[in-house]
């Protein structure tokens, strides 16, 4: 099982640069858990995809459902004092702490392409590239 980030969903299900990585990743560990901001987060990716027409509405919607399904049963609560620790000892948003401190959680690795998490926790977060 891998925590993966919001980003790494829209990989998966958006093709673009870093989709073959996404989908090697997937075809490695099928288990992917996420915090419930996921959520969120990747309904506002597909409305900017929706407000600029590169999607309709039917294909946005399936696309929220197929992620939702790939996630269900692995989406988690995180602690907030877990999260505000790692704002404090980082750089980084709380929403991106969300997912480290889930990842920190669950002892497993978070996939992600965000360059602020992969320097301040080099030790729970992996680049999706180095799949």
């Amino acid at each position: 099982m891998i925590v993966v980030d919001t980003n790494v969903l829209a990989y998966l299900y958006l093709p673009g640069e870093y989709t073959a990585a996404a989908e090697t990743w997937l075809e490695r560990d099928p288990e992917w858990a996420a915090p419930v901001l996921w959520r969120s987060e990747f309904r506002n990716i597909l409305a900017g995809y929706l407000r600029r027409g590169v999607l309709t509405f039917e294909q946005a919607n399936s696309l929220q459902r197929e992620a939702e399904s790939l996630l269900e049963g692995a989406e988690y609560e995180v602690d907030s004092f877990s999260v505000l620790e790692l704002v404090r000892d980082s750089d980084c948003s709380a929403y991106d702490c969300e997912f480290v401190a889930l990842a920190a959680k669950l002892g497993i690795q978070l996939v992600t392409m965000d360059g602020k998490l992969l320097r301040a926790f080099p030790k729970r977060a992996t680049a999706l590239t180095s799949g």
